[in-house]
Formats: structure tokens, C-alpha cells, sequence
């Protein structure tokens, strides 16, 4: 059990039968009444985000966790397929456990959480910029850059982000894959 003074940004715990994860926390001592700490939290297993206050001094059950590099392998019907790098391990992981599967290629290292308890993936984290080549866009026309407009475009992993006028198929460009936005051409 831990207390309510341990808590801090990626603390993991055990609250209403699920397992969450502090994104933002506040420790607030009011004037007047017992102190207490604010917090913002997400759950592992929907992506959910809660606002929740504790009473200091208030008892939590404590997650252990572990970070793991893993690299993607494949994915099929019973989901996404990745290795450990350091016990070549395999694990199957469900596409609803990855905030942005369209940004993943076969390949790449990732960090993903596991339970030490009983060794269960909980989440998986993506590298904030990826580097992706467009397979498919509408060629832009010449002079057509007065306006700040965007167009779709397709990526070597089938996703499909909306870029500036002037990429055109073959570049290669910088995605922000907690947004899934275009960040800039490479």
C-alpha cells in the first residue's frame, strides 16, 4: 500500500477494481480543512482519463510495472505480434491497447508497460515523431500555397494524415503520432 504522499506523474495503481496511471497531479493545502491531492488519471486498460481527488494521507494498492523494448513484428487476426529484445520473448497485444496502430512498421522499438504481477501488457508507448515516406497524394499545383491548406495523404503503413500542398508521393515526412498530425518534411 502506498500513500497519497507517493504520488507522482507515472505512479501506477489499483483503484475501482482497474488500473490507472497519474498523469497530472496537485497537492493542495487549503486555508481552512484538511489537505488533499488533486489528480488526473488514466486507465490502462480503456485510455479513459479521470479526474479524481484524494485525501491526504489516503491509502492506494500500488502497481508495480516494468518497461519493456519491444520491436513489432507482424500483425494478424489475433492482433499485434512483438518481440522482446532482450529474452526474444514473443507477445500478442490488442489493437486497442495502441493509441495509434497506423504508425507502426514492422521494425520498430517501442516501449510497452507490463504488470510484474502477472506479467500482463498494459499499455504501449509509440515515439512521441515518426518518420514515414507518402505512398499517395494529389500532386499540388504550382502557385497554390497563398492559403494554409491541407490534403490527405497516404503513408507506407496504409495510414492517412492531412499534409501542406507542397508534399508530394515520395517524400518522406515527421508525424506526430500522439496527434496524428504533420509535423514538418524531412
Amino acid at each position: 500500500m502506498a500513500s497519497t504522499s507517493d504520488i507522482k506523474n507515472g505512479f501506477t495503481f489499483r483503484h475501482n477494481h482497474d488500473i490507472f496511471s497519474v498523469v497530472e497531479f496537485q497537492h493542495v493545502k487549503p486555508g481552512k480543512g484538511a489537505a488533499f491531492v488533486r489528480t488526473k488519471i488514466k486507465s490502462l486498460s480503456t485510455g479513459r482519463v479521470l479526474s479524481e481527488t484524494f485525501p491526504s494521507g489516503h491509502k492506494v494498492d500500488e502497481v508495480r510495472v516494468e518497461r519493456h523494448k519491444m520491436q513489432y513484428l507482424y500483425k494478424d487476426d489475433m492482433g499485434y505480434h512483438f518481440m522482446n529484445a532482450e529474452s526474444y520473448e514473443q507477445a500478442t497485444i490488442q489493437e486497442a491497447m495502441i493509441d495509434n496502430p497506423g504508425f507502426l512498421r514492422e521494425g520498430d522499438t517501442i516501449e510497452v508497460l507490463y504488470n510484474t504481477e502477472d506479467n500482463t501488457p498494459l499499455t504501449i508507448d509509440l515515439p512521441q515523431y515518426v518518420e514515414m515516406e507518402v505512398t499517395y497524394t494529389e500532386p499540388g499545383v504550382k502557385g497554390d500555397t497563398a492559403t494554409n491548406t491541407l490534403k490527405p495523404a497516404t503513408l507506407e503503413t496504409g495510414a492517412e494524415v492531412r499534409v501542406p500542398l507542397f508534399v508530394n508521393t515520395g517524400d518522406k515526412i515527421k508525424i506526430d503520432t500522439r496527434s496524428g498530425s504533420y509535423m514538418s518534411r524531412v
